[in-house]
Parts: C-alpha cells; structure tokens; sequence
C-alpha cells in the first residue's frame, strides 16, 4: 500500500472521539494520544517548527524551497465523533471493488443503490470496517493526506513550493477546533481545510448554524385531583414540537435547505426541554427559524399561562461565503489543481460546517476541500484507496510554485 493509506491504517487506530459534555481542551485525553502520534511522525519526516501545545493543536512547516511563493495552509481535524464506536478498530481493504452489495459485518451492508457515490469506486479499492465501529475517516483520512503530502515534499525536492504550514486541530465534532488555532504564528496567508467527502469537491459555503433550548415549567399535582390545576410540561414539549413545519428537517430536506433538528428531549410532568440546532444557507431564513421558535413559544405562554416557556439560542457559526466571495482567487487555485490531476472540480454547499468557516471569518480564508470518503459518522463510513493518493496529488499542485 503507498504511504497515504498506511498512515491512514495507522491513525483510525487511535481513538480520539471527542465529547460535548466536559470543559477540557481537548474534551477527552485520547485525543493527547493522536496529537503525540502526529508530532512523532513530523519531527521523524523532518519537518521545520514542529510543536504542540498540550491542547490538541499540532503545527508543523515544511520549509520553502522557491522564492516569492505565498505560505499556504493545511489544516485537519484529530478527532471523530462520539454517536458510535471507534474502538476496536477492524479495517479491511475491499480489493476491486464490483459494483454488487457489499456486506462488511454486523449487519451493515453498502451498495451502489443506497450510497450512489459509490458508482464512481467500481474497480476501485475500498477501505471499510467490520460494520460494529466508524472508520474515522472524519477526518483521519485528511490527516493522512496532509502528512503523506509533507513526506513527499520533504523528500522530493523536485516539487518547487513557498513555505506549506501543517495544522491539526481537536474538537472540530463539537465545534471547538477552530477556536483557539494561533493563526499569527500558524503564518499561512490562507489555507484549505481537507474535511469533505468525494473526490473533487471544493466547499466554500456552509451554513449558518445556531442552537436553541426550549425549557418548560409545568405544575404538578396528584392526577386524581389535577382538573384546572395540572399543567404537562412533557405535553407541552411535545405540542411545541408538533407545531413546527414537518417538512423542514433534515430527513426531508437537501442542498441548500435549511431544517430544525431536534437533537433531545427531555421532560417530567413539572419541567422538560427540547434542544435543535438551526441551519441554513441563507442568513436571513435562518434568523426567520429563530423568530419562529419564538413565536410558537408566545402561542405556549398564552394557552397555559405566562412563562412557562422560554427560548434560549445560541449562534454557532456563519456561511464562510461572505469572506469566500472576495478571495475567488483561492477556490479557483484548488479547482485548477483538481483539473491538472484530470479530476472534475465540483462545488457543493456544504450541509454542515468546517474549521474553515470558523477560520474565515477569523482572518484566515480556507475552503474545504475532499478527501474521498462518504458515509461519515456512522458504521457504513468508508474511503477509497485511489481517491485518497489522488487528493495527494492535487495537494501537491495546490502548493506547487506558480
């Protein structure tokens, strides 16, 4: 096997899910174990400036051997996430794949008729799991991307580039990687995040996101004698819920359509919540969803009496197209890159959001960029071998010398 998917087999190796629910940085010490992992093999490739800082982020820099060349960024995330296993790690390579269903274990099948992405891999290498974990390719596989890129720099002095700075990031599942990235002393000019799916794809819109907390205060009271005194929190949850549009969630709902999406419930007689995260491409709508929580909030606190419902929202992040628009120049830098290796650019919005986003309103400009993988987050999650050393290739011509 080349070496992008050696050290892809060896990093899906190491969990490093991350979690929502602790105050660290990072939120779990697996992903101290991945950061390590990473310094070892920069320091060991011969990379410049290589350091972590005890807190997920490591950064490395394979030095410029052409003059008057921008510093240009990579940038991936560590960890995976926490809705399903990620250990203990049985990865398989599917040679030659034939286009019939694939059953890889424990009940988890992949066919070209559910994943049609996988039309483009017939005759192609697959890597999967045994079907009872994720495989991480979220974002491990960038990860072997950028580090198999570094290799071949540092050893092919042939490729003529300006300085290619390496970051990784903890906590991108969870929306805390870009947070605390030290863009001054990262030194990139702009960079690209490679965190997407199939091959080709360059991303620089995503949504606008935000999450919303509706919290209940009902009365409870002995149900033998609750005529005109009970009031159902839980029921109150569940009509506040019934009420929003059916159609707008992300079972029913593609490409640049926006959704509410309960992601918890929780509720007794006396109190109960709901929590939704928000999206949508367009700022506007998204703030039109906003208004509609409220709203329906007012409809609760008129049938069953003043404040028993409040709404709280938080903002998450933005659509990185309000920076992306004026730097044009630097999707189009990857779209070239893609054209040069013979792969088609396309440019999906993403359903969802990146370190980039984050990254791009902070200063720093950073599309996304594919990694030839699909199916993340889940057990039926795979990559293709050949995608993979491609986007190694149109790596190296992001970063080749103009």
């Amino acid at each position: 096997m080349s070496m992008v998917i050696d050290l892809f087999r060896k990093y899906i190796h190491i969990p490093s899910a991350s979690r929502e629910d602790t105050h660290q940085k990072p939120s779990t010490p697996e992903q101290l174990d991945m950061a390590r992992a990473l310094e070892e093999d920069m320091l060991k490739m011969g990379l410049a400036d290589v350091r972590s800082d005890g807190h997920g982020y490591v950064y490395g820099r394979v030095p410029a051997n052409a003059e008057k060349q921008s510093a240009i960024g990579l940038i991936a995330h560590i960890d995976v996430v926490d809705n399903e296993p990620c250990a203990p790690m049985n990865e398989k390579i599917v040679s030659s794949y034939d286009g019939s269903e694939l059953y890889i274990g424990n009940g988890v099948t992949l066919s070209c008729e559910k994943y049609p992405a996988m039309k483009d891999w017939i005759g192609k290498d697959l890597i999967v799991t045994d079907g009872r974990t994720i495989l991480g390719a979220d974002d491990k596989a960038g990860v072997a991307e950028i580090m198999a890129l570094a290799y071949r720099l540092i050893n092919d002095k042939s490729i003529k580039h300006g300085d290619v700075l390496l970051a990784f990031t903890p906590d991108e599942e969870i929306g805390a990687g870009a947070a605390d990235l030290d863009i001054p002393a990262f030194g990139a000019e702009f960079a690209y995040t490679v965190d997407g799916g199939t091959l080709g794809e360059v991303e620089y819109e995503n949504f606008n996101a935000a999450s919303a907390r509706i919290s209940f205060t009902g009365t409870a009271i002995h149900p033998g004698a609750a005529k005109d005194h009970m009031k159902n929190a839980a029921l109150m949850a569940a009509e506040f819920a019934s009420m929003l549009p059916d159609a707008e969630t992300p079972a029913h709902t593609e490409k640049r359509e926006g959704f509410y999406h309960l992601v918890n419930i929780e509720g007794v007689t006396e109190r109960a919540s709901l929590t939704y995260i928000l999206r949508d491409h367009d700022a506007q709508k998204l703030d039109q969803k906003k208004q509609m929580l409220n709203a329906l909030a007012d409809i609760i606190n008129l049938r069953y009496g003043e404040s028993v419902c409040s709404v709280q929202i938080r903002e998450q992040y933005r659509n990185m197209r309000e920076v992306m628009e004026s730097r044009m120049d630097i999707v189009k830098r990857a779209a070239d890159a893609f054209e040069s290796c013979g792969v088609t650019p396309v440019f999906p919005p993403v359903r969802g959001g990146t370190d980039g986003a984050q990254l791009s309103f902070r200063g720093l400009p950073c599309p996304n960029l594919s990694t030839g993988s699909i199916n993340h987050h889940g057990r039926s999650e795979c990559a293709c071998v050949q995608d993979m050393e491609k986007m190694v290739d149109v790596l190296i011509e992001i970063v080749r010398a103009r």
